[in-house]
């Protein structure tokens, strides 16, 4: 579901957050048309406005759980956790977090990825929000799904800021409804 199917469309700051979102050509490679939140971030009032328009979402779901899929996911899960009163957990790559994790491996259009999360990040039950910047194929929050279910949360939903239109990811996610603020700009997106 769009924000703007959510009721948001004549939202001004979705236009806002559409708005900031930096196009950057060839970045990675040649061809790719990078969607870069960095700008966003670098905005004060739109970062807020971004927010508290998943605060105003998630506020009354009895989330408990916001999980930050690495790493732009990072730069807006803990905001969203400590104003809707829930922990925020970090989803990492692969031998970036210490101690005793539990994994799970993801195929992505170019090779193999992996999640981890601490055991007992969740608990059995606990109500859990996924969110990250970018859906494109699913790959990653389909992972972050799974490893979730399997410590035993519930994943109320995923959040992303951005989703790709023709990138059919969101049928991936297992029947989990993704709830996107805007589509890019340009062709040729980097997923």
């Amino acid at each position: 579901m769009f924000a703007a199917e959510n009721g948001l469309s004549g939202d001004p700051r979705l236009q806002g957050i559409y708005e900031a979102i930096r196009v950057v050509p060839n970045f990675p490679k040649p061809g790719i048309m990078f969607q870069d939140i960095t700008s966003l971030v670098s905005n004060h009032r739109v970062f807020k406005d971004t927010i508290d328009i998943l605060v105003d979402r998630y506020k009354n779901m009895g989330i408990s759980v916001v999980a930050g899929v690495e790493a732009r996911g990072f730069i807006f899960a803990p905001a969203i956790a400590l104003e809707i009163g829930a922990k925020f957990i970090p989803l990492r790559k692969a031998g970036k977090l210490p101690g005793a994790v539990i994994s799970e491996s993801y195929e992505l259009e170019y090779g193999n990825d992996c999640l981890e999360m601490h055991v007992g990040a969740v608990n059995i039950g606990e109500r859990v929000l996924v969110i990250d910047d970018l859906v494109a194929t699913g790959g990653t929050l389909s992972a972050a799904i799974r490893l979730l279910e399997r410590a035993g949360a519930e994943v109320v939903e995923c959040a992303c800021i951005i989703g790709l239109p023709e990138v059919e990811g969101r049928n991936r996610l297992d029947g989990k409804p993704v709830y996107i603020l805007v589509e890019p700009r340009q062709q040729n997106y980097v997923v």
